[in-house]
Formats: structure tokens, C-alpha cells, sequence
């Protein structure tokens, strides 16, 4: 039996991190959201993202593949490694090879979407990742 993602079972707003150095990108993404009355959170670096994943508890991540510091597939390889695989992640970049969505998406990516994108539809990306319920067998 597929498993209710967190917010829906805990009757609360869904949590959304966006992890991402771009405030170009980043801040429209966080006002639409807000907008749409999801609690977000912005975090500019991979390391803020990494020490935001126990402080937000988000259901969901938008998160950047390349930033300073730590890059988005660290971010997502400690995600993972946290036993963390309730959290849908999308995972934006610019970088359009084949190679690294393949690598996201196995390291547990939800997602894989490249900039620029149209804001809706990454909108509607992060609505349906967040109403689809887990597979049997996913561990908090």
C-alpha cells in the first residue's frame, strides 16, 4: 500500500527547500511557491543546504546542481544517506548532458529540470512530486 507524503498526514503546509546560489532564479521560484501557500525556505549554498535538511525537515528540495562550496549532488548524496527518502527532490540546472541527469536521477532525484525553465512548469512538477504518495517500503 503506497504511503501519504508527511504534509498531507500530518495536516500541515508542505515544506519546500530550495537550495540554489542564483537569486535570479531562486527568489521568483520562492515568492510563486509562497504564493501557492507552501512554507519555503531559500538557502544560497550546498553546505547551508546540507546543515537546512534537519532544521527545515522539507518534503520537498529544488536544488541547483552547480554552486559553490558543495554541489548539488553532494547535497543529494547526503540527503540520501540520511535514510531521507520521503523528500522528493527536482534537481535545476543549466547543464543539459545526459550523463549527469542520469547520475541525479541515481542518486534519487524525483526530477530533472533545465534552466532557464518556464515557471509553471516546474510549479506543476513540485505540485505533482508533492501529492504523490511513496511506494511500499520507503524508510524516513
Amino acid at each position: 500500500m503506497p504511503i501519504a507524503p508527511g504534509w498531507q498526514t500530518e495536516n500541515r503546509l508542505p515544506r519546500i527547500l530550495i537550495v540554489d546560489d542564483d537569486f535570479e532564479v531562486a527568489e521568483p521560484v520562492k515568492y510563486a511557491l509562497e504564493g501557492l501557500g507552501y512554507a519555503v525556505t531559500h538557502v544560497p549554498d550546498g553546505n547551508q543546504g546540507v546543515d537546512s535538511i534537519e532544521t527545515v525537515n522539507p518534503d520537498l528540495m529544488v536544488l541547483d546542481m552547480m554552486m559553490p562550496g558543495r554541489s548539488g549532488f553532494l547535497v543529494l548524496e547526503h540527503l540520501r544517506r540520511m535514510k531521507k527518502s520521503m523528500v522528493r527532490v527536482v534537481m535545476v540546472t543549466g547543464n543539459d548532458g545526459e550523463r549527469h541527469q542520469a547520475y541525479a536521477r541515481m542518486l534519487g532525484a524525483d526530477d530533472y529540470i533545465h534552466k532557464p525553465f518556464a515557471m509553471d512548469k516546474l510549479v506543476q512538477t513540485i505540485q505533482r512530486l508533492l501529492d504523490e504518495p511513496f511506494p511500499d517500503g520507503s524508510v524516513e
